[in-house]
């Protein structure tokens, strides 16, 4: 097997993978295997059909489709592992049979994109908007209160329904008079206020007591998720099991010792406000570090081969699709209650993607022009660092990155001390000194454009200039 590359234009190249004729004989032949038992031929038991009676009635072709998908992959993959060394792929292949008869080698093309090279922008010194951190007073005492209300004591009352309670119903949903599909529940717990059933559902609970039997009239959203209920009014039917009520604890030192450990309530008033802070200080590091990138990108001249954006695309798509996969749902799913499709969701996610690839040329540049180099006590801290993380010994760590895992670790690494320096470098001004110097150079702008505007206008002529040739033409029409 070889390969031979051609480079074409817009960052991309066209890969010539040629397999051996015995190669693809060999695949032609795992193909009948594989589609043996399904062939039937007058004369023969099913499954014992000969190779050659069966490309005999349909021609040698018949095995070929088979055989070029069984080849293709692991072909390129091996050409792949060849091509890497010298070219940086960046996209997944656009493959085409080139060649593919009996007793020929087969021949088959993949274009891929490559890396494109950048004009690195200015990436020294920046300017940001400095983001002030500041905890108020009101935010200690909401963090507080949300943890008071998650730690409060939920209690069955015998009174009427309140808002703020949580009751126990069943209930189910007809339109014009027929049950939906997923408008029934029981034993449902719904906290009174919450906004999480449509309408003013909740409110018409209001004042019901145990055991109540009614109905709630409500009209579904005009833009409700399935379209068959959107602005349709319906009609539940309701039953009370059990109604609940929140007992909100005293802020008090017995509060502080139960959600936390500190004994005292200002001790732990203290610690919610330094936890507010931290959060606040990590935000604003995250919030410079993306404005600093958002600059340097700005500055610089970057193309993306549509190929390398697609692939960007369908992995951030896949990627997400194992987020849902976690949480017990799959992406036919999601896409049925949201009304989203595959192709939705990939234009949806274009945006991130050219960021992400973006950013990512950027830094990899940034750490080329400051040569930055990754040292193996960089990786032994990262190591120890996702141990520590993930609670592993970082024996069983290093046995997981091994390899290309290594090279892949330290780029990584790199791209970090990349975004570091260009963070850390960047210049922040006040929202007050960027609007500041905004208005000047808009000024110095105008002032500009006014300077141009009085060198192109014709030149005025003087009063007593222009009387003397009116009097000389006055004169020559006299003559």
């Amino acid at each position: 097997m070889g390969y031979k590359v051609e480079k074409l234009e817009g960052s991309l190249a066209k890969l010539i993978i040629d397999v051996s004729a015995e190669e693809f004989e060999a695949a032609c032949e795992k193909a009948y295997q594989r589609n043996k038992k399904k062939i039937s031929v007058p004369g023969f038991r099913a499954g014992k059909v000969p190779r050659k009676v069966v490309e005999k009635m349909y021609g040698k072709e018949v095995f070929f489709e088979d055989a070029a998908n069984i080849i293709i992959p692991d072909a390129y993959e091996k050409t792949y592992d060849e091509a890497i060394k010298e070219l940086e792929i960046a996209s997944a292949p656009k493959i085409e049979v080139v060649e593919m008869e009996a007793g020929k080698p087969f021949v088959f093309s993949a274009e891929v994109a490559l890396k494109p090279e950048i004009k690195l922008g200015k990436y020294k010194g920046v300017e940001v908007e400095k983001i002030a951190v500041e905890v108020t007073e009101d935010e200690v005492n909401e963090a507080i209160e949300r943890e008071r209300q998650n730690a409060a004591r939920i209690v069955s009352v015998d009174r009427a329904v309140q808002n703020g309670d949580t009751v126990t119903i069943d209930f189910e949903g007809f339109v014009d008079g027929v049950a939906f599909e997923g408008g029934k529940g029981e034993n449902y717990n719904l906290e009174i206020g919450s906004h999480s059933f449509i309408d003013t559902f909740e409110d018409q609970i209001i004042g019901k007591n145990k055991d109540d039997e009614f109905e709630v009239n409500v009209t579904f959203p005009a833009e409700y998720q399935a379209a068959e209920l959107a602005g349709k009014p319906a009609v539940f039917k309701v039953k009370i099991h059990e109604i609940k009520e929140k007992q909100l604890a005293e802020l008090d030192d017995d509060f502080a010792s139960d959600v936390s450990s500190y004994d005292t309530f200002a001790e732990y008033k203290e610690s919610v406000k330094k936890n507010l802070t931290d959060k606040k200080e990590d935000d604003a590091k995250k919030e410079k570090e993306d404005a600093a990138i958002n600059a340097v990108i700005e500055a610089s001249e970057i193309e993306i081969p549509d190929m390398m954006l697609a692939t960007t695309q369908r992995e951030m798509l896949d990627e997400f699709a194992q987020r849902l996969k976690y949480q017990g749902m799959n992406l036919e799913t999601y896409f049925k209650y949201t009304g989203q499709t595959a192709e939705s969701m990939m234009d949806q996610i274009k945006p991130q993607a050219e960021q992400k690839i973006k950013t990512q040329l950027v830094l990899e540049a940034v750490a080329k022009a400051e040569k930055i180099e990754i040292t193996d006590a960089d990786v032994d801290a990262e190591i120890k660092k996702i141990a520590e993380n993930y609670h592993m010994e970082e024996d069983k760590v290093r046995e997981t990155i091994a390899g290309d895992r290594v090279d892949a670790l330290k780029k990584d690494l790199a791209m970090q001390k990349a975004l570091d320096f260009v963070r850390d470098n960047a210049k922040e001004k006040s929202a007050k000194a960027k609007a500041s110097k905004k208005a000047k150079e808009e000024k110095t702008e105008e002032a500009k454009v006014e300077g141009e505007a009085k060198e192109e206008a014709p030149k005025k002529t003087t009063r007593s200039r222009a009387k003397k040739t009116e009097e000389k033409t006055e004169e020559k029409t006299e003559e």
